[in-house]
């Protein structure tokens, strides 16, 4: 039977740091999972922000300890009907356990809106963002190892 997703939480918290490292640098060498997703059909590049559509978006910056890394474009897209997904585009991250990607205030994922799991460490992916999200305040893009509350690497939207 498998572990439900709480019991990998707590699993993952009473491992020491050297079983947590060992793991992290195993799953870095996995073989890339690509992802290669079409950007959606009608879309502008934006957000609203008091009646105003503007583009934002921002580069990520890995933590690039040679374990953690993530690189590419993180952005907005506001469809015709109004909804929003967030858009990964050359996006590589090193592989990782329980990989996640949040919309946060800020990157130590104390305050988030989880986008789901990671569909790839490589490539063009998109993720739907829930209409009650305020991308005011949840502007900043992680890549997130929940197991862990490790973090990748983080994009700032501007």
């Amino acid at each position: 039977m498998a572990m439900t997703e709480q019991e990998r939480i707590e699993a993952a918290m009473a491992m020491g740091e050297e079983e947590k490292n060992m793991i992290l640098t195993m799953a870095a060498k996995q073989d890339d999972q690509p992802v290669s997703e079409a950007m959606p059909s009608q879309a502008t590049v934006g957000r609203i922000i008091d009646n105003t559509t503007t583009e934002v978006s921002g580069m990520f910056v890995g933590v690039n300890d040679g374990i953690h890394n993530a690189n590419g474009t993180a952005k907005v897209i506001l469809l015709s009907d109004g909804s929003k997904v967030l858009r990964l585009e050359e996006f590589k991250a090193t592989n990782g356990p329980d990989l996640y990607v949040y919309l946060a205030t800020d990157k130590t994922a104390s305050d988030y809106v989880s986008l789901g799991r990671l569909k790839g460490n490589v490539g063009n992916q998109n993720y739907e963002i829930p209409a009650n999200v305020d991308l005011a305040k949840h502007d900043t893009v992680l890549i997130w190892c929940q197991a862990f509350s490790v973090l990748f690497g983080s994009a700032e939207l501007r």
